[in-house]
């Protein structure tokens, strides 16, 4: 079965789907994304994805493409057509197509939506999480705005690929001052020897996450200690455990950070406990 793409009001083949050449996501990273985990059959924590797009949006003076509800139908179809009962699906808004320039163009020009899905079986990220995985530091390079979820992602791509190439997952990018600002694609989380889970403040200088949200439900569920303070690499090297959060990796247990194992070198039991009480927690929608 061919994959299937929702772009500007049609549904095409994933093969044959395009978007024009003078579109402001292609021209200028002028959009923004989210991207959503479906378990089961049921989409995780959607409602929240969906305030953090209309969040970025508004940042940027983008409208929304349509009404959140048809928005819903849309990516319900998209997961249909696909077959999706576990995997993701991604959604793209640019401010849409106009002649290139850096003002912004009429008001009157429509937004784009692009709502893409794939299949990924749930056992792939677990399999990853049983053996843990690694992080590299890297310098904090991006634009101050990272709150928002743009599409402007090369610096990401950068230290992503370069984690890659040094056999990691992740790369956690580091601020002037010695700080773990967040990961890639990820946000940054240790648990220091006295059972404390610690991570950065997401006012500023980070990317709320969705999944970052859950893991503090789960928190104050479980009533864990928590500091949400900044922390230094030489800290996270020293903490009894480590993890990483997103929707792509759930909570996914770090054992090494550049060459140092992080506790033992296996994942935490506090990161594994997490990543098993995840989908108790979030907010599930049926497709």
């Amino acid at each position: 079965m061919s994959r299937i793409a929702y772009v500007n009001g049609r549904y095409v083949r994933h093969a044959e789907a395009a978007v024009h050449i003078e579109d402001r996501g292609y021209q200028f990273a002028d959009g923004v994304y989210e991207v959503c985990e479906v378990w089961h059959g049921k989409i995780v924590d959607e409602r929240r994805h969906c305030d953090r797009l209309e969040r970025s949006l508004r940042e940027l003076s983008i409208r929304m493409p349509m009404t959140r509800a048809a928005l819903s139908q849309v990516m319900r179809e998209v997961l249909r057509r696909n077959r999706v009962r576990s995997g993701f699906v991604y959604l793209q808004v640019t401010r849409g197509v106009a002649r290139r320039d850096h003002y912004f163009p009429s008001p009157d020009t429509p937004p784009a939506l692009v709502v893409t899905a794939r299949n990924v079986a749930p056992e792939t990220g677990d399999k990853a999480a049983e053996a843990g995985v690694g992080v590299i530091t890297v310098p904090e390079n991006r634009w101050d705005r990272v709150d928002i979820k743009t599409v402007g992602l090369l610096p990401n791509v950068l230290a992503k690929q370069k984690a890659k190439e040094a056999g990691a997952k992740e790369a956690w990018f580091v601020d002037a001052n010695g700080y773990v600002t967040e990961g890639g694609s990820t946000n940054a989380w240790i648990v220091t020897k006295d059972n404390t889970l610690v991570t950065r403040p997401a006012e500023h200088g980070i990317l709320k996450g969705i999944t970052r949200q859950v893991v503090l439900d789960m928190i104050a569920r479980n009533g864990l200690s928590f500091d949400e303070r900044p922390f230094t690499v030489d800290e996270a090297k020293q903490a009894k455990e480590a993890f990483i959060t997103a929707a792509s990796t759930l909570v996914m247990p770090v054992v090494r950070i550049d060459d140092a194992a992080i506790g033992n070198g296996h994942p935490g039991e506090l990161s594994r406990e997490l990543r098993q009480q995840f989908h108790e927690v979030s907010e599930l929608e049926p497709v």
